[in-house]
């Protein structure tokens, strides 16, 4: 039975990258409909359909689980409602919101952002521990991060002019990091139990976002590209892709599995140029060198560590 662990270990790393692969590519697409909706649809009401077509769905799939679980999701009801509020509402509000301001490849390479947030949290918050060679790799995304944001010009950061969509998309990701640190100590629930809470509070909470577009005369209700740009925001990069981060988080844990943020860059700026016609300068590719050097790095090193202390630990019995 011992020599099988390690055996499963490695099975359960390989699902939760084809997990995390799968997630990261539907964020990247979710990039570029951002882009492809300003001037179809406005950001709010992107955010506050998705989330109303989601729960629809996940309640159609099983209302009596909810039933269910409903002790224990009263009894976290504070930590759902902050989650979903923090994780899916407000940081996908910043997210359309800054694809009015900026371009959907630089949309898609910041969010190497949250891989740094999320392993600062570990370490702060949770205890653990970062290696020289994991550090070395959370430098490299760091620095990609920096080299998207000034256009190539570190300099430029003296200056302290950043562009606003940049940084309302460096404020999404520090939300959606605290989300993902917050999954490791969720709701002793189903993933499908738990998502369905987590919507239906995105959902009720995006309602007072909607309402000041529709004040502020700033509301635009989709026309039919609109439609489409939300059937697919809503199935795959809200729906399926959620799930599949829950799950690859499940498996390697919040420090490990937000790395693969990473990848995002890499879909995103291949289908921005691809789809949207967008330019890809120098500055880019060395971006997305940095942070696919970074992933790799941390990864390897990440799982090393891990390995290490499944040992000790399984010595120690």
């Amino acid at each position: 039975m011992r020599g099988s662990k390690p055996v499963w270990r490695l099975q359960a790393a390989g699902l939760a990258y084809a997990f995390l692969v799968f997630t990261m590519a539907c964020w990247a697409g979710n990039a570029v409909a951002s882009r492809l909706a300003v001037g179809e649809v406005s950001p709010m009401v992107i955010v506050s359909l998705r989330w109303a077509m989601v729960s629809v769905l996940l309640l159609g799939m099983g209302p009596h689980r909810l039933v269910q679980a409903w002790p224990e999701l009263r009894r976290n009801a504070r930590k759902i409602l902050l989650m979903g509020a923090s994780g899916f509402t407000v940081f996908n509000a910043l997210f359309y919101v800054s694809a009015h301001h900026t371009t959907a490849v630089n949309i898609a390479i910041l969010q190497g952002a949250i891989p740094v947030f999320v392993v600062l949290g570990t370490v702060l918050l949770q205890g653990a521990r970062v290696g020289a060679i994991q550090a070395l790799g959370i430098a490299a995304t760091l620095l990609g991060v920096v080299v998207v944001t000034t256009n190539g010009d570190p300099a430029a950061l003296a200056e302290l002019q950043l562009n606003l969509g940049d940084a309302l998309m460096l404020i999404a990701c520090f939300l959606y990091s605290g989300y993902t640190l917050a999954l490791r100590d969720r709701p002793n629930v189903p993933n499908l139990v738990f998502f369905t809470a987590l919507a239906f509070v995105a959902f009720a909470t995006s309602l007072p976002l909607l309402a000041y577009e529709v004040a502020t005369g700033t509301v635009l209700w989709p026309t039919a590209q609109g439609w489409a740009l939300l059937l697919f925001i809503a199935l795959f990069p809200s729906f399926l892709a959620q799930l599949a981060f829950m799950r690859g988080v499940q498996l390697i844990g919040p420090g490990r599995a937000g790395l693969f943020a990473n990848l995002t860059p890499v879909f995103g700026a291949f289908l921005a140029v691809i789809i949207l016609g967008e330019p890809f300068g120098l500055f880019h590719f060395v971006a997305l060198i940095l942070v696919v050097g970074g992933i790799l790095v941390a990864e390897v090193s990440g799982r090393s560590r891990a390995a290490a202390a499944a040992r000790k630990a399984e010595k120690a019995k």
